[in-house]
């Protein structure tokens, strides 16, 4: 309790900055809704941190307020005052009505302003009554700190981490006054409120500025004391830097009709209140509710408060019997029923009786259940390897995983904890842990129906999850000799490398250690370079030395040492030691690891095995066939530029796929207003350099290093291929209204990714959101495309008949062994499927190539 902590005298007073509170709900936890889908997740979050307040603070004053919907003032001094800011999302629109709704059922008074900001009020709130008690200002906005003095705190007990801020913790950072702030802020600028501030004018500069002048008016009387190029621009923004202070002031003269009375806490209406969690199925707040209305009843009874839910799990798992599974006992289990694995064993439930399973559980008997929820469907199969329906099964983990990829942890345990917050059932002590599994596995089925996620579910990641542990099983055969053989030669080399750069330096020293290796180049051989480390310290990052090749010799022996030595330790060495007694090397490929829907792979990771240059042949060389069989590779080529055509529509690009032109080239002679015949190889690379670099959001300094040109000839490149090719740049900009509308964009199969960050207030991450949603739209469809060929693939039945299968996923690739009578067949089907997947503007066109090894393959 912060009255207690700091000893304060009379009650304080809390002022709620509704506005940051309700956006930072409504995008960081856009998954809430209701089960008939109307969206929850900005009345849920914000009445539980309320709710927080009235248990931990028991205050007797305490405001929420909210900005309105019409401009404010400040329009009238800076017309683009906002002007950045999108009209408020329909789905958090409808949720304001019901949220006051449930602050006026807990008592706590609530405004929406009109013509003014919520920090208006707040801040004339602090000025009227900072010196009758404290003043605790809860919210997360910057503009706030300039209310900050003796007895006014800012508390953000919303956040990640809960931050309590006082005046002397603001001092202590920034050296100098809060009331300075709005100086501060008209010098710098604020992009989330479209305020321009100085140019070239940091955070930095100002800071020191503000330290010698504590405002505006001293700073303009003692201009003459700044130097260099500080001063001349300030000096020429006067007085626009006053007009900027104007807008980040807060007014300290309104809401005058709002008196303590007004501020003082009702008495909830506890009864109502419950009905209004059961009217949005908020079923964890009535058990946080049960606290503050009856606690001491429940204290008086001798009852134990509410527990976290994982030792709930563990009592309900103590209290439910589950014997050894029996014929008879499994004709007892309902239609529906739950599989989860815990520790090495795996169970059946329906939520009375639960089960552990062994061999006597068969396909038959899974076929009749109507609906299967399971925890991992890949785990289960991989044990239990028998055919079965798809359609009655129900995988959480990537139920989950689809409404929100952008988590991390997709475990029962997680997903139970974190759902308990909506459903009733589901921290019942001593209830079978079944139970609460089928509540939510029914839960993430109605969310999924509401974000019509379901088909993508259950038609291709569910059926895709057996492919991958068929795949896992059957593995890819390594020839020993040929990796020994290699390890051997690169280490002469490493040992050989090593004396060249010894040799260089003048004297030895730990190649491998960054440090040792910056104090070689930079202070010894007194290289120069631009980069360095968040600490300080000169990069010896391969960008780095990149940089650095002109400047010595050194650098292209020290970066051709780290190829060789990753080669080493991450393939050479440990990958012959992962073989099974057949020689056969077992992946692991991961579905819940990458939020544009992309399979990765781990233990050991395959993914990134080295395809081109010096090492890559030679290195998938060592992967090879067995006897009388062949490896082949069907590669997709340019499926993400020819997704990219097919959503711009763009006339250049379209025409060049379907007329089977050199894509390079033909924006080569786009670009460059040449002739076939006329692009030189280097102009190919430049064209190729910006095709993929502009699908990544590669900017123009990016742009410039990697072709290694100016700045300016950088951006010229980049407006001329928008002009040029203006399809692309319409659906670039179709994409980022997609995003800053909705929150989110989706696939071509209709998958999503939520961007929290495109309406962050640093422009810095509102520009890598966008950079992310236009990479989630063309690399997430890529992802569906191999998905649904990998699919198609394994259930074809020419392909089962000829006994091809499928072995390795990396990225547009697919590695099948085939017997070598049949290869030609083989070649031809797989050809037939992969380019048939789906039916895009512009064809889609796989190269498919055999061999002895995956090298000779994949050439």
């Amino acid at each position: 309790m912060l009255k207690k902590k700091f000893a304060w005298e009379g009650n304080p007073l809390f002022l709620v900055d509704g506005s940051s509170y309700i956006y930072r709900a409504f995008y960081a936890y856009r998954n809430l809704t209701r089960s008939d889908g109307f969206p929850t997740n900005v009345i849920y979050i914000v009445l539980r941190l309320i709710l927080k307040i009235l248990k931990e603070e028991k205050p007797r004053y305490l405001g929420f307020f909210v900005d309105g919907p019409k401009p404010t003032f400040r329009k009238e001094i800076w017309a683009e005052y906002k002007a950045n800011r999108l009209k408020m999302p329909e789905d958090l629109a409808k949720q304001i009505p019901s949220l006051l709704q449930g602050l006026k059922l807990l008592g706590v008074y609530s405004l929406i302003t009109e013509g003014i900001e919520a920090d208006d009020c707040i801040a004339s709130l602090t000025a009227r009554f900072k010196d009758e008690f404290p003043i605790v200002i809860v919210g997360s906005d910057k503009d706030l700190n300039q209310l900050l003095s003796p007895g006014v705190f800012i508390w953000d007990p919303g956040g990640k981490e809960e931050k309590f801020f006082s005046v002397e913790d603001f001092v202590q950072k920034w050296h100098f006054a809060p009331r300075s702030w709005p100086d501060f802020q008209a010098l710098v600028g604020d992009s989330s409120d479209n305020i321009p501030g100085v140019p070239g004018i940091g955070p930095k500069t100002a800071q020191n500025i503000l330290k010698q002048f504590a405002t505006l008016e001293e700073l303009e009387q003692n201009l003459d004391k700044l130097k260099g190029k500080a001063r001349k621009v300030i000096e020429e923004y006067f007085p626009k830097v006053y007009q900027y202070r104007e807008l980040t002031r807060l007014r300290q003269d309104c809401c005058q009709e709002i008196d303590l009375k007004t501020l003082t806490l009702g008495e909830p209406d506890w009864p109502a209140f419950k009905n209004f969690c059961k009217e949005y199925e908020f079923f964890s707040l009535l058990r946080e509710i049960e606290e503050l209305d009856s606690s001491k009843k429940r204290v008086e009874k001798g009852k134990a408060p509410n527990l976290p839910f994982f030792e709930l799990e563990k009592k309900a798992s103590t209290k439910v019997s589950r014997p050894q599974l029996q014929e008879k006992q499994l004709k007892n289990l309902e239609q529906i029923c739950a599989i989860w694995k815990e520790g090495e064993k795996f169970f059946i439930g329906d939520g009375k009786l639960e089960l552990e399973i062994d061999e006597k559980l068969s396909g038959e008997f899974l076929d009749t259940r109507k609906e299967i929820y399971l925890s991992s469907l890949k785990d289960f199969y991989s044990q239990y390897s028998f055919p079965w329906t798809r359609e009655n099964c129900f995988d959480l983990s990537l139920a989950a995983y689809l409404l929100d990829p952008e988590q991390r942890d997709y475990s029962l345990s997680t997903l139970l904890q974190g759902i308990a917050r909506e459903v009733e059932h589901l921290v019942s002590p001593g209830e079978p842990l079944s139970r609460s599994i089928l509540s939510l596995g029914k839960h993430l089925r109605a969310k999924l129906q509401a974000a019509n996620l379901e088909e993508l579910l259950l038609k291709l990641e569910q059926p895709l999850s057996v492919v991958l542990v068929n795949m896992e099983k059957r593995g890819i055969l390594l020839d020993l000799e040929k990796f020994k053989l290699f390890l051997k030669e690169v280490k002469k080399e490493l040992k050989d490398l090593t004396q060249e750069i010894y040799k260089l330096a003048g004297k030895e020293f730990n190649i491998r250690s960054s440090q040792q290796l910056a104090q070689i180049l930079f202070e010894e051989l007194k290289l120069k370079s631009r980069k360095k480390t968040p600490t300080g310290q000169f990069s010896t990052a391969e960008s780095a030395l990149e940089s650095l090749r002109n400047q010595h010799p050194i650098v292209e022996l020290i970066l051709r040492y780290r190829s060789l030595e990753k080669l080493r330790s991450t393939y050479l060495e440990p990958l012959p030691k992962k073989v099974d007694s057949k020689n056969r090397l077992h992946t692991t490929f991961n579905q819940l690891a990458t939020a544009t829907g992309r399979l990765s792979s781990s233990n050991p990771n395959l993914q990134n095995i080295p395809i081109k240059g010096e090492y890559g042949p030679r290195m998938r060389a060592c992967f090879v066939a067995p006897e009388n069989k062949f490896l082949l590779s069907a590669d997709y080529s340019q499926i993400e530029l020819r997704i990219l055509a097919h959503f711009s529509q763009d006339p250049y690009l379209v025409q060049a796929f379907k007329e089977g032109q050199d894509i390079h080239t033909a924006t080569a002679c786009l670009i460059l207003e040449k002739k076939p015949q006329e692009i030189s190889a280097d102009d190919r690379r430049k064209a190729k350099t910006i095709n993929f670099g502009l699908l990544y959001g590669m900017g123009p300094l990016k742009l410039s290093r990697e072709l290694n040109i100016s700045l300016k000839e950088a951006k010229s490149f980049i407006e001329l291929y928008f002009k040029k090719f203006a399809g692309v740049k319409r659906f670039y900009e179709q994409v980022e209204t997609q995003a800053m509308e909705k929150g989110f964009v989706t696939t071509i199969l209709g998958r999503r990714r939520f961007l929290p960050h495109i309406f962050s207030r640093n422009e810095q991450m509102v520009a890598q959101a966008k950079r992310m949603a236009i990479n989630t739209v063309v690399q997430g469809s890529a992802a569906d495309v191999i998905k649904k060929a990998m699919l198609l693939v394994e259930e074809d039945e020419v392909l089962k008949e000829i006994e091809a299968r499928q072995i390795l996923q990396v990225h547009d690739e697919l590695v099948l062994e085939v017997p070598r009578p049949k290869i030609e067949l083989a070649v031809q089907r797989i050809k037939e499927i992969m380019e048939g997947v789906y039916a895009f503007a512009v064809p889609l066109v796989v190269d498919v190539g055999f061999g002895h090894n995956w090298g000779e393959a994949h050439s």
